[in-house]
């Protein structure tokens, strides 16, 4: 049988945006699949019953990959535990490194103090080490350069993870500062209403604003892995900030690949302003064209998981920087996507839309 691969981006409909990416490949007459994140916990089952009606009547996963502990990624995969057998779950947990950051925090604590508190602020990916646990689930660390299936997960690595672990809101000295602190709950306050109130201006072409702010250091702890599945180069992002996608571009040289130049690029954290940067895509995309491609020219497939009812995402900054590049951009909102090659036909599904080009963005 002929080589092929197809990955499903998952309509997630809620008010809030998630991802659920399914994905089935066959590469010198191996079919394995492979799920990245579940969305939220009333995902699970659209997962479930995507893989069963698409994939073949299956009980076997060859692998799940949780890219981060957020919610939005980590809620269905529950249920995909629960009713398939499960070759690995690669996943980090950040009690595992208690030992290793203890000294870090000023706040006196133990080992088994720090790593009691890491469970209870990461409790979604606790439940899924429980399941595994139970079902007798081998559990990897995807860390920079480990092999998981077709993919190479090219960030974050070890080091950056502790630093991130130490850095978290969630940690024992953040949240023991946070809740003493009227301010820092004021800020958090006024920069909601901010994000609310963005306004819209008239762009010319190339022109591109992203926030000065970073992303929180849960989505730069993101899996990222790159695959080259039928000659087409995959590179799926999680929430990915712009540390774990520079991080990433510069492992990719380090083991030859050679950017820029990506065919099937995961938009990372919903087409978030905070994730990606004009440097960034001009490593892994190059840099902005000087027009606009004619139809049939684009150079590549962005795909956004964003939510129907979610209106802060994507931003059209974000959908404008990957067009700027001669990428289609396509988004999950009330409808699921496939990218594929050589994949089987699958009934009533159709050609998707790709998103205008926004001639405003956010100021």
């Amino acid at each position: 049988m002929i080589d092929f691969f197809e990955i499903d981006f998952l309509d997630v409909e809620s008010d809030k945006s998630g991802d659920a990416i399914p994905l089935r490949y066959q590469l010198n007459e191996t079919m394995s699949i492979h799920v990245v994140d579940g969305g939220f916990q009333d995902t699970g089952k659209k997962v479930i019953d995507h893989i069963r009606q698409h994939y073949g009547n299956i009980r076997y996963i060859d692998r799940v990959v949780v890219t981060h502990p957020d919610g939005d990624h980590t809620g269905g995969l529950k249920s995909v535990l629960d009713e398939f057998e499960v070759g690995a779950l690669w996943m980090l947990r950040p009690w595992l490194y208690a030992n290793e950051i203890i000294n870090r925090f000023s706040q006196p604590l133990t080992i088994e103090e720090l790593r009691t508190h890491l469970k209870e602020a990461y409790s979604t990916i606790v439940t899924l080490e429980e399941i595994a646990l139970k079902k007798g689930i081998p559990m990897h660390e995807p860390f920079q350069g480990a092999i998981v299936g077709a993919f190479t997960i090219l960030a974050p690595s070890k080091a950056r993870y502790l630093d991130l672990i130490v850095e978290s809101e969630k940690t024992p000295q953040s949240l023991k500062e946070a809740y003493q602190s009227d301010i820092v709950v004021l800020k958090a306050l006024l920069e909601k209403l901010r994000v609310k109130s963005v306004s819209l201006l008239k762009a010319a072409w190339g022109s591109e604003v992203f926030s000065t702010e970073g992303t929180s250091a849960e989505n730069e702890m993101s899996v990222v892995q790159y695959a080259n599945l039928c000659g087409k180069r995959v590179l799926l992002t999680g929430d990915a900030g712009r540390a774990a996608l520079t991080e990433a571009a510069d492992y990719a040289l380090h083991i030859g690949l050679t950017l820029p130049g990506i065919d099937r690029f995961q938009v990372p954290h919903h087409g978030s302003r905070r994730n990606v940067s004009t440097e960034v895509l001009d490593r892994w995309l190059g840099p902005p064209l000087p027009s606009k491609l004619q139809k049939g020219e684009e150079r590549f497939t962005a795909v956004v998981s964003s939510a129907k009812n979610d209106k802060d995402h994507p931003r059209k900054s974000v959908v404008r920087a990957f067009i700027h590049r001669g990428g289609q951009v396509f988004t999950t909102e009330g409808a699921s996507l496939r990218t594929s090659y050589n994949a089987p036909e699958r009934a009533g599904w159709n050609p998707a839309t790709p998103e205008d080009y926004p001639e405003e963005q956010e100021e």
